[in-house]
């Protein structure tokens, strides 16, 4: 009776396997994702600021 077992092959159980070969067409910087975040803070900060006034909201 054991020899009526149909086994069936292994998979990747659904894992997701990335080669490092991949080199994609656009590569930033962390250098310069860090100085755009200090920019994108540094214009939130002075448009909370003086924003109301420049935009006669006040």
């Amino acid at each position: 009776m054991s020899q009526d077992k149909i086994s069936m092959p292994s998979s990747g159980a659904g894992l997701t396997r990335y080669f490092d070969d991949y080199k994609s067409k656009i590569e930033i910087k962390p250098e310069h994702v860090i100085v755009l975040i200090i920019l994108v803070i540094f214009l939130e900060i002075l448009l909370n600021w003086k924003g109301a006034a420049w935009f006669g909201l006040q």
